[in-house]
């Protein structure tokens, strides 16, 4: 009876111990599968924080050069409106003296007498070859000043242009850094949870590791314990079977010469 009662306890614990391992296996081979998946996880996260951390790098550079250039243009801007400007007051201080100079001078004319030589000049002859001079001059001192008047409108316009560009790269590029540093931050904060479960799931490996080894010792510890009850049950079971068949022929025999003494005696 303790044979069968540790025959039964073998093939129980057998199976049980079968069915922890294989259940533990699959633990263990699903937290293998969930830490490659989070350690791809927390590289690709640490390439797309990487990259936006270069991308804001590199638009900050470009602000810095957009600000540059835009510092530079003005000046630059600066100096052709002052120059168009110096030029105008020049040329409108030129203008008035000529004007002047050309008004004075065809009085005087019309004043003075001279001795004609040969026949004389139709009347106002001088006055017209003098306004006919002093108009052909001033003209062309009036186009300079209207040409440098266009020139510093067409530079207003396009400092008002390449500043508004300026500004409205500033504000965009401004917006993307802002953007992208919020992706960071986001992403930053994803990262740190999937570190943290990343930790708590091989600790989590490392426990069912331990408790496969803790099956398998007890395992081994079993083989030591049943492997020979379990392989000689049957024939000691067969042997004792025959023992006890033995044993109650021997009684019969036993208790048939008993009985036949009893008769021969009576």
């Amino acid at each position: 009876a303790d044979e069968i009662k540790h025959k039964d306890f073998c093939v129980d614990e057998f199976n049980t111990n079968q069915l922890q391992t294989e259940k533990k296996e699959r633990e263990k081979q699903d937290l293998i599968a969930k830490i490659e998946d989070l350690e791809m996880t927390i590289k690709a996260l640490t390439e797309a924080i990487d990259t936006l951390k270069a991308e804001i790098a590199e638009m900050q550079v470009q602000l810095k050069r957009a600000g540059e250039d835009r510092e530079k243009e003005n000046k630059e801007f600066q100096t052709t409106v002052a120059d168009q400007r110096e030029t105008q007051k020049l040329l409108k201080a030129a203008l008035s003296v000529l004007a002047d100079f050309y008004k004075k001078s065809g009085a005087a004319s019309l004043v003075q007498k001279q001795e004609p030589v040969g026949p004389p000049p139709p009347a106002g002859f001088e006055t017209y070859k003098k306004n006919a001079a002093s108009g052909g001059v001033m003209s062309m001192i009036e186009q300079i000043i209207s040409d440098a008047k266009a020139m510093e409108a067409e530079a207003i316009r396009s400092e008002e242009d390449a500043q508004k560009a300026y500004e409205d790269f500033v504000k965009d590029t401004n917006a993307s850094i802002e953007a992208k540093s919020k992706d960071i931050v986001e992403k930053t904060e994803v990262r740190a949870k999937a570190e943290e479960e990343l930790v708590e799931t091989k600790e989590s490996k490392e426990a069912v590791m331990l408790e496969l080894e803790q099956l398998s010792n007890y395992n081994a510890q079993l083989h030591q314990s049943c492997d020979f009850v379990l392989k000689n049950f049957d024939l000691r079971q067969t042997a004792r079977d025959e023992e006890v068949e033995a044993l109650k022929q021997a009684k019969a025999i036993l208790s048939g010469a008993k009985f036949e003494e009893f008769l021969q005696s009576a």
